[in-house]
């Protein structure tokens, strides 16, 4: 079963939104993925790059992780925004066998993470906030994705590996690329959240602050 939270702050209520459409929306973040996945939604919007220490707190659990780097990430770029805005920042994080699996930087970490998750299951928490620049409110949801990985062979992990070269992502692999071979199932309210920026969630929060997608 998948799982969402969701998180209103400033807010008397869900209902409680925001009267002036922002006349521009900013993607805290420079990756490809995130802003081929925001263009799907017709938005015009621009990029900017958070510039944050995304380094685990001692003892944080997954989800809580993304939820506060998400929210970190919007708080940077908006203190970098001259005119009225709403800021989507976003983060992911994956776990498996008590394992918090970060970006692994180097082919060898990356080759442990993807052995150790062979013939497992590996919980995403993909963490959204929307943070309006003009009242200081923002929303965040997480949106959980189960991954049953196949067996998959230490040759086979190299293989992916020297093909990809996923070494930018959280868990060691790209689900929107060759990634998905290596996996069995996945389980999940909403099928974007595994690529990074979960847009059944994002088009719930963009709601509450009076931006309409259509």
């Amino acid at each position: 079963m998948s799982k969402k939270t969701l998180n209103f702050e400033g807010f008397s209520a869900v209902s409680d939104q925001i009267d002036t459409r922002p006349a521009q929306i900013v993607l805290a973040s420079a990756s490809r993925y995130r802003k081929a996945q925001l263009a799907q939604l017709g938005l015009e919007f621009s990029c900017d790059t958070a510039d944050i220490d995304e380094s685990r707190l001692p003892a944080e659990l997954p989800e809580a992780m993304a939820l506060r780097l998400s929210k970190a990430k919007a708080e940077a770029v908006a203190g970098n925004q001259h005119e009225p805005a709403l800021i989507i920042g976003s983060d992911q994080t994956a776990s498996c066998k008590g394992q918090v699996l970060g970006k692994p930087g180097s082919e060898e970490r990356a080759v442990a993470q993807l052995l150790l998750c062979s013939g497992s299951t590996v919980i995403f928490h993909s963490g959204l906030c929307v943070l309006d620049t003009v009242s200081h409110k923002f929303a965040t949801q997480c949106t959980r994705t189960k991954v049953r990985f196949r067996q998959i062979s230490e040759q086979q992990v190299r293989t992916y590996i020297k093909k990809e070269q996923p070494l930018d992502c959280a868990g060691s692999f790209k689900c929107e690329g060759l990634g998905i071979c290596l996996f069995e199932s996945i389980s999940s309210d909403d099928p974007s959240a595994l690529v990074g920026l979960p847009l059944i969630a994002l088009c719930n929060l963009l709601s509450h602050f009076n931006y309409s997608i259509l």
